[in-house]
């Protein structure tokens, strides 16, 4: 299998990303991504660290918001954090962009997070238009329906997506949204959506401007691919992928007995497991657009039984 790293961003909602530092002098509040994170081991919590920034930064001009470790040496949960975040919103008007959680494995492996109910940061941020959120649902993460005019991007990266969250997003009314992404994730750490959980996502009523659609990371790759293959959403959009499952000959077969797909500009299907003669196809099939997909993943196990086959990211 080939690993996939998750890597801190250098840019954020389409700023730089910083990380404040004492000796550094402070960028204007609105021309980067604060990062924010506690150094493991070092004496300062993530409430002080918070403070700290407000005291130090004019927040009413920050458009971008990275929260990162919040742990000091053992993981704690996200829930204070989340509570900080909502309890000082006002602090925050030109608030734009938020990420949650931005961890990688040499910090914490992202199903081991220890995440909460994020509903109440959509509800305290209304004019929010990018919200990503790393995390697994074993510990945790959750969503409840919400209503949210301004929010153009969500995305959810999981090596364990619950059932409920994609429900939730599915029954949100986001009228502005423009890009969704959903990384299922393995069974193994929580990850238990079901087609039918984004099916009404599918339908193509459920967000009248979405353009960029991503059902990935899932364990249940052909059976997303076959759905898709007559979704009417797809008319909709620009790009789509289906990348970092376990997306294989049956879902390509799919995909190529299905509606057409070269009105997008591209098709995302990498960590595949496709044969070459079928890749090949659905990129004949798929011209103009751009079909992504790299060399197929080898699949483990004795090849003379069921092969085993794995998601991107699952721990």
């Amino acid at each position: 299998m080939t690993p996939i790293r998750i890597e801190h961003p250098e840019h954020f909602h389409g700023l730089p990303v910083h990380t404040p530092a004492a000796s550094v002098p402070l960028p204007a509040a609105d021309a980067v991504a604060w990062r924010l994170e506690c150094e493991y081991g070092e004496p300062t919590d993530f409430a002080v660290l918070w403070q700290q920034f407000l005291d130090t930064v004019d927040t009413a001009g920050v458009r971008a918001l990275v929260i990162g470790p919040w742990w000091r040496e053992e993981y704690t949960p996200f829930a204070p954090v989340r509570d900080l975040i909502v309890a000082h919103a006002d602090r925050f008007p030109a608030l734009r962009g938020l990420f949650l959680a931005d961890v990688v494995g040499e910090e914490c492996e992202v199903s081991w997070l220890r995440m909460c109910d994020i509903t109440p940061v959509l509800e305290a941020l209304p004019l929010l238009e990018e919200f990503t959120v790393r995390g697994g649902g074993q510990e945790g993460l959750d969503l409840r329906p919400v209503r949210h005019a301004a929010l153009k991007s969500l995305r959810f990266e999981s090596g364990g997506l619950p059932g409920s969250l994609v429900r939730a997003v599915a029954a949100s009314e986001l009228p502005a949204l423009e890009r969704l992404d959903l990384w299922f994730g393995s069974s193994w750490y929580g990850g238990d959506a079901t087609v039918d959980d984004v099916r009404p996502v599918l339908s193509g009523g459920t967000f009248p401007r979405l353009r960029r659609l991503g059902l990935q990371n899932s364990e249940i790759q052909d059976e997303i691919a076959a759905a898709v293959a007559s979704a009417p959403v797809v008319a909709q959009l620009e790009s789509l992928a289906l990348s970092m499952g376990t997306l294989s000959d049956t879902g390509g077969e799919a995909l190529l007995n299905g509606q057409p797909l070269n009105h997008l500009s591209t098709l995302d299907l990498r960590h595949h497991y496709l044969t070459d003669p079928v890749l090949d196809r659905v990129r004949a099939a798929c011209a103009p657009a751009v079909v992504e997909a790299g060399e197929a993943e080898e699949d483990d196990g004795d090849p003379d039984e069921e092969p085993e086959r794995y998601v991107a990211v699952s721990e």
